[in-house]
């Protein structure tokens, strides 16, 4: 049979410095959570979330490599410029995440009481943990787009800030479902509403980049996500005056921690880290309208 298409495998994706990192991903990624599994153990949800990380990742990064070298991402109905932007930008955040909650919560000094062994491979585990996020945050830096190049949305400063966007907002919904009383005012359950709708817009723009549908829309896809910004900065903007009036005035809530608040499950905690994480969503998404300004959409990249 006579190849039409050229060599059928693409030695690039292995050997390039973006096939270089990925295959460090995966070798990072797999000895983490092999220490963790073996030796080292984890518990309760924030473990649960850490293997989750690794895994995923894992997973995803095995097949991006196995796409690229055997030309298959070419039968992909996606945009794989798109798709793996995305994706190093969000493993870049999910590993960080993971790479300072394990330790956090799983390393000590001392043996006891779990055992000098375990303890040993507990801190294997974080060392490569952070050698994984590296080596994501690399891929982000290599791929990124350059000053003049032509490249996929999702490798722009904008189109990463999307991401980044996205993954604050799951923070901040993870403080509000954490005893956080935003129910008790109408003003703070706009505020819900905001971080929701903003949510749910940011991700379907990152949808439709990563499956590069963007040229069968009715309505201008790249001056609609500006529009969006613009009005996703307008509602940040309520929010980050309306929450912390709402929970740390006097008059409706508490300027200061109660002092029999119980750790974990106090709602003051969870309305402080709503209120930061507000401002650096505004914060985010007015930098992406600042360099919405300067890029071109790509689609099929």
């Amino acid at each position: 049979m006579e190849s039409t298409g050229g060599p059928y495998l693409n030695t690039a994706a292995v050997t390039s410095p973006v096939g270089i990192a990925r295959l460090l991903q995966m070798t990072f990624g797999c000895t983490t959570f092999s220490l963790v599994a073996h030796q080292g153990g984890f518990s309760a949800a924030y473990g649960t979330f850490c293997m989750f990380v690794w895994t995923f990742c894992f997973a995803v990064t095995v097949f991006i490599i196995t796409c690229e070298f055997t030309h298959l991402h070419s039968c992909l109905s996606i945009s794989w410029g798109n798709f793996t932007a995305a994706f190093a930008m969000l493993a870049t955040l999910m590993s960080v995440t993971a790479a300072v909650i394990y330790p956090l919560y799983f390393v000590q000094l001392g043996c006891y009481p779990i055992g000098c062994e375990v303890r040993d491979f507990r801190i294997a585990a974080s060392v490569f943990a952070g050698l994984l996020f590296i080596t994501y945050a690399a891929e982000v830096f290599l791929t990124r787009a350059k000053p003049g190049q032509v490249t996929s949305y999702m490798a722009t400063v904008s189109g990463l800030l999307k991401i980044v966007q996205a993954f604050v907002a799951c923070i901040i919904f993870g403080a509000l479902v954490n005893d956080s009383q935003y129910g008790r005012y109408v003003a703070t359950q706009w505020c819900v509403a905001v971080y929701s709708f903003c949510f749910v817009v940011t991700v379907v723009v990152v949808a439709f980049s990563v499956t590069g549908k963007t040229a069968l829309l009715w309505f201008p896809f790249e001056r609609s996500v500006v529009v969006y910004t613009l009005g996703a900065v307008l509602l940040y903007v309520s929010a980050a005056v309306i929450w912390p009036v709402f929970c740390f005035d006097s008059k409706y809530g508490s300027p200061r921690r109660p002092g029999l608040c119980a750790k974990g499950r106090c709602p003051w905690d969870s309305q402080l880290v709503i209120a930061i994480f507000t401002y650096v969503n505004l914060l985010l998404y007015v930098v992406d309208l600042a360099y919405s300004q300067r890029i071109r959409f790509v689609s099929h990249l």
